[in-house]
C-alpha cells in the first residue's frame, strides 16, 4: 500500500502534534519484517503461567471500590478488593497502605505491620513514611505487649 505525500505530511504532523515521534513509511506485502532490535523488555508485564493476569486497570477499579467500600465501614470487603488490586498489579505500592489500614481497623496487627512495610518497601521515598514508620513501631509495641500479658 502507498501512502502520497498529502496524507504522508498529514501523518507527520499529528504525529508531532501528540508529541509522537512516528516514521511513517509504506510498506509493501511483499517487503519481509524487519527483526526487532534486541532491547530489554520491562518483565513486569509478563507473569508465570499460574499466575493471574497482571492488569493495571483492574487494580485501579479494585482500588476505587475498595475505598468506596472502607468508607461505608465495610472492612471485609475492602481488604478483598485491595489483595485483588494487589493481585492484579503486585509491584503497586498504594493497595498495600490501604489494605494496612484496612487490618489495622480490623484488629489485625501484625497484619497490618506487614501491609505497610510492604508498602515502604516498593514506595522507599513516600512523603508518608515519617508517619507511617511510627505507626508501624507502635502497632509492634502493641503486638509484643500483648504477647507478654498473654503469658
Amino acid at each position: 500500500m502507498r501512502i502520497n505525500a498529502g496524507l504522508r505530511i498529514w501523518l507527520a504532523a499529528v504525529a508531532l502534534l501528540c508529541g509522537a515521534a512516528v516514521a511513517v513509511r509504506a510498506q509493501s506485502s511483499d517487503d519481509p519484517p524487519k527483526p526487532k532490535a534486541n532491547k530489554q523488555t520491562d518483565t513486569a508485564t509478563k507473569n508465570a503461567e499460574d499466575q493471574p493476569k497482571w492488569d493495571p486497570l483492574r487494580a485501579e477499579k479494585d482500588l476505587e471500590v475498595g475505598k468506596y467500600y472502607m468508607k461505608t465501614g465495610n472492612i471485609d470487603a475492602a481488604m478483598d478488593r485491595f489483595s485483588d488490586a494487589i493481585t492484579a498489579k503486585p509491584g503497586y505500592a498504594v493497595p498495600f497502605l490501604y489494605l494496612g489500614e484496612a487490618q489495622e481497623k480490623k484488629g489485625m496487627k501484625r497484619d497490618a505491620i506487614k501491609s505497610y512495610t510492604r508498602y515502604l518497601e516498593l514506595y522507599p521515598h513516600a512523603e508518608d513514611k515519617e508517619k507511617l514508620t511510627k505507626k508501624i513501631e507502635k502497632l509492634r509495641t502493641e503486638v509484643e505487649e500483648k504477647k507478654k500479658s498473654a503469658r
